[in-house]
Order: structure tokens, then sequence, then C-alpha cells
């Protein structure tokens, strides 16, 4: 499989990236710049941080039956999506098991866009469109720009035609931006209010420059993949598959009914399992506070009163809330806010206490 590359790598190996570390859907990604990732975060919570997420992988659906096959992938209800909207989405195997992070992107009547990270969503689309009326492309040119703060409308704003400051969340539209032909879309993987800029690869330098140039008087500053992760935790987003590590993770146990439509008369893949597990949780994501000075380390195992009651599957020492985080899968009799615990890994033992997530912005003030 040939490697991915981002248009950016230059100016993220200028910034002190190496690009040399983990790849993620098959491209190399700026997990460290010479900038310290805690200070990334207090840019992102009180600023902006703009974020290259251009290894996310996106597909074009479109043909008479785009609406039909994506309704059979995932367990939304696809056909009630309107033009100009997107969602998250639950995608399982016939198991009932979650198999990738997937959303739906609604672009026009039969023509949608699907993003997805590294899991089985290529192999489960050739599934469902065998035999059908769709074309699948997938778009090897589109780069992603990800501008997340409180100063990114304010920046972003005065250089596009389009009324950003009316575009709802999980929305998007075609405009321009620094005269630049893109999609702009509300959302993000932070907690914060942000956008997302979708465009062609010959104009994502000059738009990155510009969104550094015009933001620099707001504070942005170019962030990398470790501070996003360390972003993501505060607000306890889910990341495939390193928040599923049993291998046969239900939506229900972490929290994601919001991603299934109980009430789809349609068909999917794994929809008989998937209700038949409803109610039938063998443990459910919980957030807890752990008193170190440190991140306890993904694995780590949870105990009470002798007992192994659950794992880690993200964490962070979060600076700027200055707390050790961890997300975690408790047995259901556990996960009582106020839940005194032990947290055994590798490197760090120590008590903790389970609290309410997300960890940041309980009420996400700050995203709606």
């Amino acid at each position: 499989m040939t490697m991915r590359k981002s248009a950016l790598n230059d100016r993220h190996r200028a910034l002190g990236s190496k690009l040399d570390g983990d790849t993620f859907c098959n491209m190399p990604v700026p997990w460290t710049y010479k900038t310290d990732p805690h200070d990334e975060v207090v840019a992102v919570r009180s600023r902006a941080g703009l974020y290259d997420v251009s290894a996310l992988n996106l597909v074009h659906v479109a043909g008479s039956d785009a609406a039909a096959i994506l309704d059979r992938l995932v367990a939304i209800d696809v056909p009630a999506l309107k033009p100009g909207t997107a969602r998250l989405a639950a995608e399982v195997d016939e198991s009932g098991a979650l198999i990738d992070d997937v959303m739906i992107i609604c672009d026009a009547p039969n023509k949608y866009r699907v993003s997805h990270g590294s899991g089985a969503t290529p192999n489960q689309l050739k599934k469902v469109a065998d035999g059908r009326n769709v074309s699948i492309e997938s778009d090897s040119d589109v780069h992603v720009l990800s501008l997340q703060g409180p100063t990114a409308l304010r920046t972003l704003m005065p250089h596009t035609p389009m009324q950003l400051n009316k575009l709802p969340y999980f929305h998007h539209n075609t405009t321009t931006l620094f005269g630049k032909n893109v999609t702009l879309s509300r959302g993000g993987y932070s907690g914060e209010h942000g956008y997302e800029i979708y465009c062609a690869s010959a104009d994502v330098g000059f738009i990155w420059d510009s969104i550094l140039e015009h933001g620099r008087a707001h504070g942005i500053i170019p962030a990398s993949w470790n501070s996003l992760d360390l972003i993501r935790v505060e607000a306890s987003l889910l990341f495939f598959p390193f928040d599923m590590p049993e291998g046969d993770t239900t939506p229900w146990e972490v929290n994601m009914h919001w991603a299934v439509d109980l009430n789809k008369k349609g068909d999917y893949i794994g929809k008989q399992a998937l209700l038949h597990l409803h109610g039938r949780e063998r443990f459910r994501q919980a957030g807890i506070v752990c008193r170190s000075e440190n991140a306890v380390e993904p694995g780590s195992r949870i105990h009470k009163d002798g007992n192994d009651i659950g794992v880690v599957t993200s964490s962070s020492y979060s600076r700027y809330l200055m707390q050790s985080l961890a997300m975690v899968h408790l047995l259901p009799a556990h996960t009582a806010l106020g839940t005194q615990v032990i947290v055994r890994g590798k490197s760090v033992t120590c008590t903790g206490t389970v609290v309410a997530t997300p960890f940041y912005d309980p009420l996400r003030l700050r995203t709606r």
C-alpha cells in the first residue's frame, strides 16, 4: 500500500516535526512540534489551534442507491439526513461490535461523503454496495484543516462570504475561504467551538499560511497531534480502536446511544445482534481522576476491594486541568460518581475517583 502524504509536510518539518512516529490511516502525522503540547492545549482552550487532520479517510458515495447502501452500513437513519448536515454513527459487525469511527456527511440528494478512521469501513462499504447503483471513490486529494478554539470564528469569518456565525453544529456548506474553494463545517475533536476546512491539496498550503497569518492577532498557533490527543481526552471523546480494546465492544458499553437510531425501520449490518445486546452491557465507559502526577498507562487495571473491575482505555496528565485523567471501562456496578478505586499500571499505581465526564466542559457550552 502506497504511503499517503500531506501536502503540508514541509511546514510540519519546519515546525519541528520529524514525521517519523506512528502513522494514522497510512499517513505520517505531526505528533510533535518544537512547541510544548501542553502549551498548545492552552492555546486551543483560550485562543485557537490549527490542526492538519488530512489523515482521515474520505470516501465519496453517490448514485440512486447511495442513501440505501449507507443505511445498510450504519445504525443511524441515513435517508433522514438533510443536505448540508452530518452525523457520527455507530458502525458494527454482525455481532454488534464497533468496527470504526465513522461520520456520514450529506452533501445533496444521493450524494454523500463518508469520513472514517482505520477500521473496517472499506470492506463493509464494498459488501453493502455489491450490485447496487452507486459509485464509491476514495478522495486522495482532499486535505482537512481543523481550527479549534474560541477565536476560530473571528479569524475565519472576515475571509469567507459565508455567514459562518449562523452555521449550526454538524452542518456544512461549500464556499470560498481566502479566495479558495472549500467546504466549511462546524465541528471538531476538542470540546471547543471550531471549524473544519475541506480543500484541495493545491490550496491547503495557502489556506494554512493565511489562517496563521490572519490569526496571529487572535493568538492562533499550529498544534500537534499529541495536543489533539490531550484535548480529546479532556473532552472524553472516543478514539477507535483504543477506547474499544475488547475487540467486541458495543455502542451501548461506551455510551454511544446517540449513534444508534432505535426507531430506524431499515435493516443494517449487525442490527439484530446490536438490539439484542441493548441493556446487556458487560461494562460501561466512565472517567476517573487519578491521584498521580503522571498519566496512568492505557491497559492499567482498576481494582476495588481486591477485585478487578475494569481497565484504562485512554489517559493523559492534563496540565490545563492540573489532573491525571483516565477514560475507563468499569463493571456497571462500580460506575457511581465518587466511587474510590485503585489503578495499577506498569509504572504508576495510584488511587482514583469516578467522576462525571467529559472532564472538561461537561455541558458542552463551548461547543454548542
